[in-house]
């Protein structure tokens, strides 16, 4: 299944409708009704309690404030929690309400998007969806297996069906969408090294260096020690440790079993990193160093460092004929993105969107 950035307003309906990027920070059990595949509208009038009020109707179709409230609801409940009750309410109010702006108009353009992929009988079936689940499991870190998805879509309080119900539709979304590109995405290669000399600082590479560090922090569990000794000891423990490596000592052995960084398990390697990434005195020390070669004992606000060189990449610029396949894929996500929303605001433009009285939404001029 070929699968188009995020980038248009429908796949991002897709996502988001599914929560499962938040790992359910977006909807909850208590916007089931956006569980519907595109045959059934996602605000059917017989489900809606007859005293609830409406917020906007779409085509004839109601869409209820309670809705919009569900939707948002689990978003809101993450804010107050993550930032604290005592927010003052002025503040909570007015995420709530920009929450509910854009929460309702997701759901106009759901409502749109329904119908068409209805009126145009764009059918996504449960394998699909299942296909589709599977995919995003195993792009996961790290990669997980069909139970595992269930299994985490569970502890979020959701159920599978619902979330693999969304998933259809959010499929019926991406297939709707792909019937538009045809014939509107054409790309040269002198439009691709047109990109290439706009963007040159995208295919740059910084100098990098790749290092391994034992790193030997001060003993703080005694509050009544002195400062200044605990300092000591560590410092002396570095330089010990530094002189056995100068004597043939294996570096990756002795981080191993010495070093106080979460780096140890793998004898101390950091990986390939630029400059600015670590703290100056580190970063000045492992890039004058030779490849082979191992610093003298090195103070940071971490504390004492014993530093090798591994590897090293100067800085470099990626070829064009090496960069033209993704500058390709670049140039034609962004097409499809912009046909995406084109198509969605040619709905909106050909559809009867009624707010009530005094509902009307804000526009900033």
């Amino acid at each position: 299944m070929r699968n188009y950035p995020i980038i248009s307003i429908c796949l991002v309906i897709f996502f988001a409708a599914c929560g499962f990027a938040a790992c359910g920070g977006g909807a909850g059990k208590a916007d089931a009704n956006d569980a519907n595949t595109a045959t059934t509208g996602p605000n059917s009038p017989a489900d809606k309690p007859k005293t609830d009020e409406v917020a906007v109707t779409v085509n004839g179709v109601d869409i209820a404030e309670s809705d919009v409230e569900a939707k948002i609801k689990p978003q809101l409940e993450q804010m107050i929690q993550r930032i604290g009750k005592q927010m003052p309410p002025a503040f909570i109010e007015q995420y709530k309400t920009q929450l509910k702006q854009q929460a309702l108009e997701t759901m106009i353009v759901e409502q749109l998007l329904d119908e068409k992929a209805a009126a145009d009988k764009i059918v996504v079936t449960e394998e699909e969806a299942i296909e589709q689940i599977k995919e995003m499991a195993s792009q996961q870190q790290p990669p997980l297996s069909l139970e595992d998805f269930k299994s985490l879509i569970q502890a979020y309080g959701q159920s599978f069906d619902e979330v693999k119900q969304r998933i259809q539709r959010g499929l019926s979304y991406q297939k709707l969408i792909e019937t538009q590109f045809a014939g509107k995405i054409n790309f040269t290669e002198d439009d691709a090294k047109k990109y290439y000399s706009e963007n040159k600082s995208q295919f740059e590479t910084p100098e990098q260096v790749r290092a391994s560090h034992i790193l030997i922090k001060s003993d703080t569990a005694d509050p009544n020690a002195d400062p200044n000794q605990v300092k000591a000891k560590a410092k002396a423990k570095a330089e010990g440790l530094l002189k056995q490596i100068r004597d043939g000592a294996d570096f990756a052995t002795l981080a191993k079993a010495n070093s106080n960084g979460p780096s140890a398990p793998k004898g101390g390697d950091l990986g390939f990193f630029g400059k600015g990434q670590m703290v100056p005195a580190f970063e000045k020390a492992a890039f004058e160093l030779k490849i082979g070669q191992v610093s003298d004992v090195v103070q940071t606000q971490f504390g004492y460092h014993i530093i090798k060189a591994v590897d090293h990449k100067d800085a470099a610029v990626l070829p064009f004929e090496q960069a033209k396949d993704d500058i390709s894929k670049t140039l034609t996500q962004k097409r499809q993105g912009e046909i995406a929303n084109e198509f969605v605001e040619s709905l909106k433009a050909q559809a009867s969107i009624v707010y009530p009285a005094g509902k009307e939404p804000k526009t900033d001029k």
